[in-house]
């Protein structure tokens, strides 16, 4: 390969015409293993923005060996590093792991180079991974200092949106996002590669979800994905698409947010494993919050088989499907998975409180929302504070105290200032409930008039159904049931047998299996298990402590 042919391909990568430099890299060859691996790693470089990771992969692991073979110990570490980077996006972390080792082998002798720096990072995300902060923290500043030593702009601002992040996950939120905002300096001025600019956006936007802070994430997203137009062909607009698709679900544009997430998952499919499970997951929370639970469901199962992990999106799922046992057990795995990660364990919190209030386990709700709120008082993100409100009126409301109508109002507010409209509905909603439990008619009126008409915006139609067994003038039977259908679901509820059920009211046992056929039917539930969810959550019979909620 000559001379002139490389700086055809690095002018084309320089000018991100990654079809271009694929070309005419596949074009030339050449006997000499130095310039062989200079070709095999340009090859890559193309490969990896257009998509095919897999070409990208066996092309860099090619250019690794000819590295090695000819003594090249910084550019073979090099290839290494960036043989783990790819092998997590296929979600293969033992590989991944084995490939960083061996970049430390290669480059522990020259710790003066930027490649010693990017091996030393990957490490600190490994140690973030991993709970050890500390020595995250340690890691990340050692790359910052290598990169300000050498001038070298791109790891130095992958360093501080690694330290940004350590820091966040550590409780300390404000000193983590200036560190996010000055790796965006670098970005904004034009001083990184594509590469690392689409990293520092990318960290800085999901640091913003987790903290709960919805308006800069959407802001964010839309620098975001201006900057991705602009590599049409690159990962990084399917992983934008994710975060984009996220921004659209809060501000409750589901039918957007459904079809960003899709593109995202094509985009993302063979080249990002655990991002396009995540999209398909988002997909199957959207149709949860429709109505459309036999969509969900199928979403759900494509994150899983390209991914398969507890979600919390699933547990909710199921707990609409009235399967409290797979609700709570998916909930709690989910839960043990998140291990450290209070900020990851907040989402998981919400779940867990109101699937535990759907099982009448006051006690495990309570201890959910008590580290909830100790989350959200922690980091003080809107979000969080807000779903730590919900989640304690919710709380409330189920142990009968009429302190709920405080705290819920609060939410409602919380979540109108931050314009969320499914949030603010379910807030609403709940506090209908709450102002009606404590006298106040107007107030729980008004509230479930304004609840109703944002659900019927959203097309939240399960919310809807609910809202209006639960608002039903007295006489009124959920879910379309008749009276003797009723005195069935409650003794069925009760763990009643068809036999038992057949002798407390003097029917034959026929008939009460036609009848709870007939419930099955009316309530589109398939199980005992799920027909008692219902009762319990329309209040047709009650937990000794208190009803479990909507």
């Amino acid at each position: 390969m000559s001379t002139e042919q490389l700086a055809l391909v690095r002018d084309a990568l320089s000018r991100h015409d990654w079809g271009t430099a694929r070309v005419l890299a596949l074009e030339a060859s050449d006997d000499d293993p130095a310039q062989e691996a200079t070709r095999l790693d340009l090859l890559a470089d193309a490969c990896w923005w257009l998509g095919r990771l897999d070409e990208c992969i066996e092309a860099r692991e090619r250019a690794y060996e000819h590295y090695d073979s000819v003594r090249d110990d910084r550019r073979a570490g090099q290839c290494a590093v960036w043989l783990y980077e790819h092998h997590c996006f296929k979600a293969r972390p033992a590989i991944a792991g084995a490939w960083l080792r061996r970049a430390s082998s290669a480059l522990a002798a020259d710790p003066e180079c930027i490649e010693y720096g990017g091996m030393r990072l990957r490490e600190a995300e490994c140690a973030h991974g991993g709970g050890d902060l500390d020595r995250a923290a340690g890691l990340a500043r050692e790359a910052i200092a290598l990169g300000r030593r050498l001038r070298a702009h791109d790891l130095e601002a992958e360093g501080l949106q690694t330290l940004g992040r350590v820091l966040i996950d550590g409780g300390s939120p404000k000193e983590g996002l200036e560190l996010l905002d000055e790796a965006m300096l670098l970005a904004i001025g034009g001083r990184l590669g594509p590469y690392a600019t689409g990293k520092v956006y990318c960290s800085l936007i999901s640091a913003c979800e987790e903290l709960g802070d919805v308006r800069r994430a959407a802001e964010w997203t839309e620098a975001t994905m201006r900057w991705a137009q602009d590599h049409p062909f690159a990962v990084f607009p399917g992983l934008c698409r994710v975060h984009r698709a996220s921004a659209l679900q809060w501000r409750g544009a589901w039918v957007d947010a459904e079809a960003e997430a899709a593109q995202a998952c094509s985009e993302l499919a063979l080249v990002s494993v655990p991002h396009a499970a995540a999209g398909f997951a988002q997909i199957g929370d959207i149709r949860r919050r429709l109505g459309d639970l036999e969509g969900s469901e199928a979403a759900f199962a494509s994150a899983d088989r390209l991914c398969s992990q507890p979600r919390a999106g699933l547990a909710l799922l199921r707990l609409a499907q009235g399967d409290l046992h797979a609700a709570t057990d998916m909930i709690a795995r989910a839960l043990d998975g998140a291990g450290w990660n209070r900020l990851a364990r907040a989402p998981l919190l919400a779940a867990a409180a109101q699937i535990a209030l759907a099982t009448g386990d006051l006690t495990g709700a309570a201890a959910s929302v008590e580290e909830l709120e100790q989350v959200a008082a922690e980091y003080a993100g809107p979000v969080l504070l807000a779903t730590a409100a919900t989640c304690r009126g919710r709380l409330l409301l189920a142990q009968r105290d009429q302190a709920a109508c405080g705290i819920l109002r609060r939410a409602v507010a919380s979540w109108q200032e931050l314009d969320v409209p499914y949030e603010v509905a379910t807030a609403q909603l709940l506090l209908g409930l709450a102002c009606r439990d404590a006298g106040d008619a107007a107030s729980g009126l008004a509230a479930f008039a304004a609840a109703e008409a944002s659900f019927a915006v959203l097309g939240a139609t399960i919310d809807l159904r609910r809202l209006h067994d639960l608002t039903a003038p007295a006489g009124h039977l959920p879910g379309g049931l008749t009276e003797r259908e009723t005195e069935v679901l409650r003794l069925v509820a009760a763990g009643n047998s068809n036999r038992a059920v057949a002798t407390a009211l003097y029917l034959s046992e026929k008939t009460v299996a036609r009848h709870v056929s007939n419930i099955f039917t009316k309530l589109g539930v398939s199980s005992r298990v799920a027909a008692t969810t219902f009762a319990y959550t329309h209040r047709l019979v009650e937990y000794p402590a208190g009803p479990p909620l909507a």
